[in-house]
């Protein structure tokens, strides 16, 4: 998931276009595969509470962060192998390279909360609705899928990755057509929308800085694209296919993102929407208007395999990227560069369980489960944002420090695009600190102490302690990927 198969310092710039026996790909299947990696029905219920203006809340950031990264990562990954590690340590420092795979990895400390309660809040439906308001309840599923997780990882189980494909399919494509057109049938039906559809809703209400607050999160939903650009090399014309592919997977991803955020805000009131369980909300309601109900245990169990796939994916893979630049530079100490039997980094899994264990107890303490998933989201897209604010800052120094560098694609207006990225990002990593306007009540200053902590704390603090602290003894490059030690 992190392209960190390569050594950081190999040259490798004719290795980034296809070989003879490398089978070329299509622009159309490079956006299909941008597409599954990308495209969810997770956030559907986030976006949901805005009902027509979700429509704009997901173009904009499509605009000035999709298509910037999107292009940007593209020159980077066919002009320089070894991932965000190697971009940033040639554009701007190691330490440096060392916080952006840092963030890449530290991130999902936090995805695996917010995604595991999405996952609680569905079963919920399966098992008993009023599960899905229960903190107790989703903490307990957090705990105990995510060390599944864990041990199914550190065993080294074999085509997990193939979960992830199957899931677009089960679990994101088939669930969001039968909600769109479940969703219009139910508005053909003389049904009024819960949500106004007049040109006058056209853009959020505006009630000060936190009612764009919900905005961030899809920053989130976009994120990845520095992993899919290092397809690039397999394209025959990657300058005029590479921008095709990412103009028509942007236009299948929006479809993918606003139309099930319509359905659902079509069927559920917004005021009665969880950001958990809003995509359950929405199939249980439309079933019960049709007398379909018990479809609606099926469609959950579709949406938990999806989500359970896409964490095995994701378990070992940022993980992995880490491991073998801490072995290489000596950034974290042997006990967590050690590998089991199976070759996979235990114990690294096992330190990120215990910290997600005790995130995953702030559902049973905080009251509201919706609050607790949104700010599990905010902090994770904020310490994804700094690793995209490095990107950023590279991509530019390496196009003036390097410019004769070969690239397999140079991304029109670079400057231009890593300014308004940058920028977008930065934006967002700001607003992200103002509680939205959909949770008052709470305390502001709770609200900014528990988000800067954990932001901050995860994506500045930890990594520069590790870095002040690393000893030369901690470098094992020579040590076999493959052998437990």
């Amino acid at each position: 998931m992190t392209a960190m198969d390569v050594p950081a310092d190999e040259p490798v710039v004719a290795r980034t276009r296809a070989t003879p026996a490398t089978h070329w790909i299509s622009w159309v299947a490079l956006a299909m595969m941008t597409t599954s990696s990308v495209a969810s029905l997770r956030a559907a219920p986030t976006m949901a509470v805005y009902g027509l203006a979700c429509v704009f809340l997901y173009i904009v950031p499509a605009i000035v962060f999709l298509l910037p990264t999107s292009l940007v990562s593209a020159e980077l990954a066919s002009g320089y192998e070894g991932g965000i590690y190697n971009w940033v340590s040639r554009g701007i420092s190691k330490p440096m390279g060392f916080l952006a795979v840092w963030c890449q990895f530290a991130m999902t400390i936090f995805y695996y909360p917010s995604l595991l309660g999405f996952v609680a809040s569905t079963l919920a439906y399966v098992i008993n609705p009023s599960l899905a308001s229960s903190g107790v309840w989703t903490a307990c599923v957090i705990v105990i899928v995510y060390w599944s997780g864990v041990w199914v990882s550190a065993r080294g189980t074999a085509g997990v990755a193939g979960l992830a494909s199957g899931g677009l399919i089960i679990g994101t494509l088939i669930p969001g057509v039968v909600l769109v057109l479940l969703g219009v049938v139910f508005l053909g039906q003389g049904n009024e929308s819960a949500a106004p559809m007049d040109s006058a809703h056209l853009l959020p209400a505006w009630a000060g800085l936190s009612s764009l607050v919900l905005i961030v999160n899809n920053f989130l939903s976009y994120s990845g694209m520095e992993m899919n650009a290092v397809h690039v090399g397999s394209l025959k014309k990657p300058d005029k296919e590479f921008p095709k592919a990412m103009f028509l997977a942007m236009g299948m991803v929006l479809l993918i993102f606003i139309l099930p955020a319509l359905a659902i805000s079509w069927i559920v009131p917004a005021e009665d929407l969880s950001l958990t369980a809003g995509v359950m909300q929405a199939f249980d309601a439309v079933f019960a208007e049709f007398g379909t109900q018990w479809l609606t245990p099926i469609f959950g169990i579709m949406l938990v395999a999806a989500s359970l796939g896409g964490m095995l994916t994701w378990l070992a893979g940022p993980s992995k990227g880490l491991l073998l630049i801490s072995r290489e530079e000596g950034y974290l100490p042997p006990w967590l560069q050690r590998l089991n039997k199976h070759g996979v980094q235990q114990n690294i899994l096992v330190a990120q369980g215990a910290v997600t264990t005790v995130i995953a107890l702030g559902y049973a303490l905080i009251p509201d489960v919706s609050s607790a998933y949104w700010i599990f989201s905010v902090i994770t897209t904020q310490v994804y944002l700094i690793m995209y604010l490095l990107m950023f800052v590279a991509a530019v120094q390496l196009r003036r420090k390097d410019p004769d560098h070969p690239r397999g694609f140079r991304a029109p207006m670079l400057i231009g695009l890593c300014g308004v990225g940058f920028a977008a990002s930065l934006a967002a990593l700001l607003i992200g600190f103002v509680p939205p306007s959909q949770f008052g009540g709470g305390s502001n200053a709770t609200y900014f102490l528990i988000v800067g902590g954990g932001a901050l704390g995860l994506g500045l603090l930890v990594p520069f302690l590790f870095y002040r602290f690393r000893k030369p003894g901690w470098k094992q490059p020579e040590t076999a990927e493959g052998v437990a030690s």
